[in-house]
């Protein structure tokens, strides 16, 4: 039991850190936008200028507790552990990363590398039971309730997001990051599903074996 909490506390913070790169890497140095709550905290700044650390903040905490209280204290710890840990990646990235990765009017490629690594750290938190913020369990919960592949519901709130964000962005940087997020969404959904098939074997195989 221990081991398999510390494999999973493992996988959050390496899912963490895959998504704090890519998202500075590939999207904020190429100007593509945010969906979630980072996206609603870029609308708030720009409609009434207050900083997204606070924004974020603000929507974040009460979900996170409140899912906590009815969900569990392990959802609680774990996307504690997932918020805390990809907060403190981002901003260690955004201060001390070197590397540039600009690819100008190709937009097309860092939308889709960034769609893809993008949803491999998304997976990988997701698939360990965390999330990196209040909208991660938003979609959980959503999907759950509604039965709709947790991939898709990803790419509809986001979408949603991103509209509004048209109002201070170009269709075209808006354009591109749907296209990341519809991919991001894709590859989180096969990465988060491939747990409860390896699950689904697993069970079978051990029910084959109760009866031989």
């Amino acid at each position: 039991m221990g081991n398999n909490r510390l494999g999973e506390t493992l996988m959050i913070l390496i899912g963490s850190f895959i998504l704090a790169t890519t998202l500075y890497h590939f999207h904020f140095q190429n100007n593509l936008a945010e969906g979630g709550f980072i996206g609603i905290a870029l609308l708030v700044k720009n409609a009434l200028n207050i900083s997204p650390s606070i924004t974020t903040l603000v929507l974040d905490v009460p979900i996170i507790v409140i899912a906590g209280f009815f969900l569990g204290k392990k959802l609680l710890i774990k996307s504690s552990i997932g918020a805390i840990s990809f907060s403190a990646f981002y901003a260690f990235i955004e201060k001390t990363s070197h590397i540039t990765l600009h690819f100008g009017n190709h937009l097309w490629i860092p939308a889709i590398l960034g769609g893809i690594f993008a949803g491999i750290g998304l997976g990988l938190i997701l698939r360990s039971g965390g999330a990196t913020g209040g909208d991660d369990i938003l979609t959980i919960i959503m999907s759950r309730k509604s039965k709709i592949s947790i991939g898709k519901v990803y790419f509809i709130f986001d979408a949603v997001i991103l509209l509004c964000s048209l109002s201070y962005l170009s269709w075209n940087e808006v354009g591109y990051t749907i296209l990341s997020v519809a991919i991001c969404a894709k590859v989180t959904e096969l990465i988060y599903q491939s747990k409860f098939k390896t699950e689904s074997v697993s069970i079978k195989s051990n029910g084959k074996r109760l009866h031989a």
